[in-house]
């Protein structure tokens, strides 16, 4: 399992992914699930996988290898002249990655070797924008209505993204609210784990604004962890108290 967040603000995007994968409780790894693209003053790409892990590999592979040999296929990230085409063709990617692992196995791949992509990015003269990939290969974008995306282990953060959500809000208090619901979703499912990858898109600025990995001896992660939980029990004792019928 995983847990995968892009969100889109006035000032651009703000990505984060946990690095834990798992088949089984003895066999527990750590590998990047999210990765960028960048031509300095004209574009900057990115994406975070969910699913499982040879699939997740042979794509973000097949992107890597085109980025570094572009004469040989369409090169999506560094030559497509719109994010809607960037995610189109990371779609194709997508299912053709999953067909050919499900064709190896026959019958015994049905059904095990999907994943989900989040693509984010911004292409000079246009707009960030924000993409989330099925195993399909087909996908939606996100909107004012619904401005963030999650993959992997959803339920437990995304109370915390809903009620904490602004477009207006800065990078820094966007980065608190994601680490917010990271800690929820660690603290609730053990498939979900440290480190945590962080990455800040600027709007117009065509490259990365901050990027940081997020450890089990980082200060501030603690913090925001320790703070939320004291901040809930507060919560909790100042509600009104329930009270059975007849008492005083």
């Amino acid at each position: 399992m995983t847990y995968c967040v892009g969100m889109v603000l006035d000032k651009g995007l703000v990505l984060m992914s946990d690095t834990r994968t798992n088949s089984g409780v003895d066999n527990i790894s750590t590998f990047r699930k999210l990765f960028h693209w960048s031509v300095p003053g004209e574009r900057i790409i990115a994406v975070m996988t969910a699913g499982n892990l040879a699939t997740t590999q042979a794509v973000i592979s097949q992107l890597e290898e085109r980025t570094k040999a572009p004469g040989e296929r369409e090169n999506c990230l560094l030559k497509g002249a719109t994010m809607f085409q960037v995610a189109t063709e990371m779609g194709r990617i997508l299912r053709g990655s999953i067909d050919e692992v499900q064709r190896a196995n026959g019958d015994n791949g049905k059904g095990r070797f999907t994943a989900t992509m989040i693509v984010a990015g911004q292409i000079k003269g246009m707009q960030p924008r924000l993409f989330m990939i099925y195993p399909e290969g087909n996908f939606i974008e996100a909107s004012w209505d619904t401005p963030f995306f999650q993959i992997g282990e959803t339920k437990y953060g995304r109370p915390i993204l809903i009620r904490g959500y602004e477009r207006t809000m800065t990078f820094e208090n966007a980065v608190k609210l994601l680490m917010v619901s990271f800690d929820s979703t660690l603290k609730a499912n053990l498939s979900v784990g440290l480190p945590l990858d962080l990455l800040v898109i600027g709007k117009d600025e065509f490259s990365v604004t901050h990027a940081h990995r997020v450890t089990e001896d980082d200060a501030y992660f603690d913090s925001i962890s320790s703070g939320w939980g004291n901040a809930l029990r507060a919560a909790f004792h100042s509600l009104p108290p329930y009270r059975f019928s007849g008492d005083a």
